[in-house]
């Protein structure tokens, strides 16, 4: 039931997500347009096939971490797959593009975090289209949970707001952000 309608809304927040790294490309001025332009629509096309049953509007944070990019001591699989179509090796990527990344793609939101203990940052937010069918998402806990009561009963909590409740184990650093405007 999900994967057509789920699909076609998960577009803005891949757009997001894949306009963020191709910046990191285009700033570091070793990747011309046209290659960025193929890396864009490679990495769409990758995360919108590896997405497409992994995609919950109804509960945002259900495969948020299937979803998550991740660039740290190893590239994340799919950027890497993105990059090989550019002739970009990994060991090039790790120059171009943050070596401490993380990035949430999740429906309603995008947000990302540079370093181990930077700041969680939006890069895309929009809320959820009321629910067509009345009654179907409503109380209750979500299967497997026990039923505790926990936040995460809410299902338009984000994944990010969910980690700012769990607290970081160590102080934030500052970093510097690359803002996106759209």
């Amino acid at each position: 039931m999900h994967t057509l309608c789920a699909r076609g809304t998960m577009k803005p927040e891949i757009n997001a997500a894949v306009g963020f790294l191709s910046r990191f490309l285009r700033v570091k001025g070793h990747v011309n347009d046209r290659q960025v332009q193929t890396f864009s629509q490679s990495l769409q096309d990758i995360l919108s096939e590896q997405y497409k049953h992994h995609w919950f509007p109804d509960r945002p944070c259900k495969g948020s971490g299937y979803r998550c990019i991740r660039i740290n001591h190893k590239m994340d699989p799919l950027v890497g797959q993105a990059g090989q179509r550019i002739g970009l090796t990994i060991q090039q990527l790790y120059l171009l593009l943050p070596s401490e990344l993380t990035l949430w793609v999740d429906p309603f939101e995008v947000s990302y975090r540079i370093g181990e203990d930077g700041s969680i940052c939006v890069l895309y937010e929009s809320q959820p289209m009321p629910a067509v069918m009345p009654g179907t998402a409503v109380a209750g806990s979500p299967s497997g949970s026990g039923g505790s009561g926990s936040p995460m009963v809410d299902s338009h909590i984000s994944c990010k707001e969910e980690l700012m409740v769990l607290g970081r184990a160590s102080p934030s650093k500052a970093y510097n952000m690359m803002t996106v405007s759209s």
